[in-house]
């Protein structure tokens, strides 16, 4: 009976689980990506704060409380600010190594405002230039006195401005051979273009031409001084026709170096008088020195071999 009870004890089995942290698995790994994460988009954010300007901060604020409004106004609403965000709300960090520096946007945009308001200038100036000339045109036309001589009158648009040229003609001289006295006709013709250059702010230069022909030998009074004398003579003219003196910018002689007809420097229609309503660009090449002294282009290779040819003594 012993034996059998001895062969009836149940036998029991124990198993031990080793590794009671395998339930977790990699899930640790996510989490501390996560975290690594945030911490680098903490460490930037901190960076863009430090290396961002007040007035950058507050107009990034105002486009994130009202990004309609910001984007229409082209900026941040604040006084000082609004030429540090670009228009969209953001700041161009694509310079000075990622950051912007406020001066240069707003000198950027002072140059584009200046640029514009430039161009402004120029279009109202040449619109009033256009309206001078077909005026100018008109007085001569309806003018009784002035009418016969409009053939005598041309007016055209130069780099310079607007040219008011009175040429001269074979059986209408303006003035006496080798003389800068100016005939009648000449003298109504300037003071009434004086009359109406009243009406323009713009400054004024006046040229004096003649053609090739020589006057004396070179060595005295020659075309150089003729030519000087007959543009100043021209100048008492327009004065007298109430134009301001304080108007007149230049007066100068070119004798025969710029001809009007290039093939026949001794055409008397090179001998001429030139009057340009100078644009504001023009003055300030003038004073800067750097515009040029001839609005035409410089005589070429055949009016040159024309001028150095031995031409005929007589000169109007």
């Amino acid at each position: 009976m012993a034996g059998d009870a001895k062969k009836l004890q149940p036998i029991i089995v124990k198993r031990v689980k080793k590794g009671g942290h395998a339930a977790h698995g990699g899930a640790w790994k996510i989490a501390y990506a996560d975290f690594v994460t945030a911490m680098m988009a903490f460490f930037l954010l901190m960076w863009l704060l430090g290396s961002t300007s007040e007035g950058d901060k507050k107009g990034i604020a105002d486009y994130f409380q009202s990004p309609l409004k910001v984007a229409l106004m082209g900026g941040g609403s604040g006084a000082g600010d609004a030429s540090s965000v670009i228009k969209g709300g953001g700041t161009d960090l694509s310079r000075q190594g990622g950051q912007v520096k406020k001066g240069d946007i707003e000198a950027e945009r002072k140059t584009y405002n200046l640029r514009a308001l430039k161009a402004e200038q120029r279009k109202a100036e040449q619109a009033r230039l256009s309206e001078l000339k077909e005026k100018m045109a008109d007085v001569i036309a309806n003018s009784p006195k002035l009418a016969e001589f409009k053939s005598q009158v041309r007016l055209d648009m130069t780099r310079e401005g607007l040219r008011i040229q009175i040429v001269d003609d074979q059986k209408r001289p303006m003035f006496d051979s080798g003389s800068a006295d100016v005939q009648p006709y000449m003298r109504e013709i300037l003071r009434a273009i004086g009359s109406v250059l009243t009406e323009v702010p713009n400054r004024l230069t006046l040229e004096g031409h003649t053609d090739a022909k020589p006057m004396g030998s070179g060595l005295g009074y020659s075309n150089w001084e003729l030519s000087s004398d007959r543009a100043n003579a021209s100048r008492r003219e327009l004065l007298a026709g109430g134009l301001d003196d304080a108007r007149i910018l230049r007066v100068q002689g070119l004798s025969a170096s710029v001809p009007f007809e290039k093939q026949d420097p001794f055409d008397p229609i090179n001998r001429r008088i030139s009057i340009i309503v100078m644009t504001r660009d023009a003055v300030d090449r003038f004073f800067q020195g750097g515009d040029a002294p001839v609005t035409e282009e410089p005589t070429d290779a055949a009016s040159a071999e024309a001028q150095a040819s031995s031409p005929p003594t007589s000169h109007r």
